[in-house]
């Protein structure tokens, strides 16, 4: 795991831009397109804003999502309303090449089934993500994959459904795609997060983030952050 600290959030959302960038370009020319899966958060927000104004190929870029809350559309909770306001409205992507979770369905399990089939149709089988942005809670659960939580233990699936969790039952991606992608980015700020920062470093499985595979790994974190 390589590990980089960097002034204050601002700083790692400019650097994470750059970087996810630098990686879309590199991606197209490899494999003709690049697919990024994105978590929620401030932080990463500001990350995506910048990332509109990179020298991307935006055409040929496909965003998925990492979690996703079940709400009602445009709920300010939901991580694809602010997907749409920071990067939809910047940059120069296709809608339709922003591939929401279907958490509106009145049949989460087809739903979870249906977007399985979608990153198969984008990434191969099993699907392969270019890279996937990934956060941690204080708790120390990254996705939408919480302490105690069933969906640690899937193994056989790549998207499932959670227990509901500060409020909302949650979809996510899971340990074996997580782990099969070609990067992890992770970015990390707020001085909540040392504990967990801590662990993560130490690849401590007494977090659900010390579970995801370290070798491709990056972390980008601000000094509040950084143990």
């Amino acid at each position: 795991m390589r590990f980089e600290v960097l002034a204050d959030a601002d700083a790692v959302a400019a650097r994470a831009a750059s970087l996810i960038a630098a990686a879309a370009r590199d991606a197209v020319i490899a494999r003709g397109r690049f697919v990024f899966a994105v978590s929620g958060g401030r932080t990463p927000w500001a990350m995506l804003r910048l990332l509109a104004r990179e020298d991307v190929p935006w055409p040929r870029v496909h965003v998925v999502q990492v979690d996703e809350r079940v709400a009602p559309a445009n709920d300010p909770d939901r991580n694809l309303t602010h997907l749409n306001e920071t990067l939809l409205a910047n940059a120069q992507i296709d809608a339709d090449h922003i591939h929401a979770m279907p958490v509106e369905a009145t049949d989460l399990t087809d739903a979870v089934r249906r977007y399985e089939a979608m990153l198969r149709a984008l990434s191969g089988t099993p699907p392969v993500l270019d890279l996937v942005h990934l956060g941690l809670g204080p708790d120390g659960h990254t996705a939408s994959l919480v302490p105690g939580d069933p969906a640690l233990r899937v193994t056989d699936a790549d998207v499932t459904l959670t227990e509901p969790y500060q409020g909302h039952r949650r979809m996510t991606l899971t340990y074996p795609i997580i782990d099969r992608a070609r990067w992890l980015l992770w970015i990390v700020t707020g001085a909540d997060k040392v504990a967990a920062l801590t662990k993560l470093r130490a690849g401590s499985r007494d977090i659900p983030g010390g579970r995801v595979r370290s070798d491709k790994a990056e972390v980008l974190a601000d000094r509040q952050a950084a143990p």
